[in-house]
């Protein structure tokens, strides 16, 4: 998402290094394009660490694309939250996400398409663009956003288990116009705890409140 600001921590790099050296064996086995979702509440860290691993793969000379779920919103930021105020049920996966096309994004990546073509959120002036991703040489495309566990066409699925008053500090730093702080945002939080309490079942790869990784035995 245009606008959107990414502060990476120590911690962020040192939980990537970890989860690249345990997967970088199946990464390098898969004979199509690998996917990798990185899923939790808002604020935990789930773009900046799909950024750390993106840069530690690229050590390996393993070259990917992070995918926002922002930027497959049905409306851009400022309207969705007009939304959300105006209508109760206009929250979760499958009411205001386009989540069946980021899903399309990752079947035409994995079936060796050249490029995809994708949505594009401009934060600041609160519109959606296109954008055109080349997929040439890519071989990983790493999903981070609120719901991405739900995805299906998933190789290894990290879950940041860090809910909404673990990462106040983190959104303050990430601070986008006046969302911190606002009863009624700390209420979306507060249900969307409660929708995705359960996604973490789902995972392969647990980041913790402290950020340490923990690989969950099949």
């Amino acid at each position: 998402m245009k606008g959107d600001k990414l502060v990476l921590q120590d911690y962020h790099k040192r939980a990537a290094r970890e989860i690249v050296s345990r997967i970088l064996r199946d990464v390098e086995r898969e004979k199509t394009r690998y996917v990798i979702t990185v899923a939790g509440e808002s604020g935990c860290g789930k773009s900046e660490t799909g950024k750390a691993i993106a840069d530690e793969l690229e050590k390996t000379g393993i070259k990917s694309v992070v995918l926002g779920q922002d930027d497959y919103f049905v409306l851009p930021p400022k309207l969705n939250d007009l939304k959300r105020r105006e209508d109760p049920e206009w929250l979760g996966p499958h009411v205001e996400v386009k989540l069946d096309v980021l899903e399309q994004s990752l079947v035409d990546a994995i079936q060796g398409q050249r490029e995809i073509v994708k949505p594009l959120v401009d934060y600041d002036s609160n519109s959606i663009e296109e954008e055109i991703i080349n997929l040439d040489g890519i071989k990983v495309l790493i999903a981070e956003g609120t719901y991405t566990s739900l995805l299906r066409h998933v190789n290894t699925r990290i879950f940041v288990s860090r809910n909404w008053l673990d990462t106040l500090e983190h959104r303050q730093k990430r601070r986008r116009g006046n969302e911190v702080g606002d009863p009624f945002i700390e209420q979306v939080l507060r249900l969307e705890h409660k929708i995705i309490a359960g996604h973490q079942h789902l995972a392969d790869i647990l980041i913790t409140k402290e950020y340490d990784v923990v690989f969950i035995e099949p």
